[in-house]
């Protein structure tokens, strides 16, 4: 294989990624450089996706964006039940005698505190 030399100008940027890179892969920089043009050249006269891939891709995360919006509401409403099951399990263990406005207030409450006690973990 006949090889052709060619001088370029890389921004200090590229230069020490460049650097890092082949420190990483334990080559000269040089041999990093070829490599980084080899793949570059085929990456450009051999994409790997088309457009209509690109598409695709795009409705199907459109999709499961959709689909995760409709678990979040899900587990919302999962929550409230679960909240105002506790607080009329509650009022009915202490004897009773809350009216349902109090026992919802109660419930809203509940449910912002663990909305918020959500909110707070990683």
């Amino acid at each position: 294989m006949k090889t052709v030399q060619h001088s370029i100008r890389l921004p200090a940027a590229l230069d020490t990624a460049l650097r890092a890179l082949a420190d990483r892969q334990g080559k000269t920089v040089y041999a990093m450089l070829r490599r980084c043009v080899k793949i570059g050249i085929d990456g450009q006269a051999n994409p790997t996706f088309s457009s209509s891939d690109d598409r695709e891709l795009v409705a199907e995360v459109a999709s499961m964006s959709t689909r995760l919006a409709d678990v979040e509401r899900l587990l919302a409403r999962t929550l409230h039940t679960a909240c105002a099951a506790y607080c009329y399990a509650r009022s009915a263990a202490m004897g009773g005698g809350k009216s349902d406005e109090i026992i919802t207030a109660e419930t809203n409450r509940a449910y912002d505190r663990q909305r918020a006690a959500m909110a707070e973990r990683p």
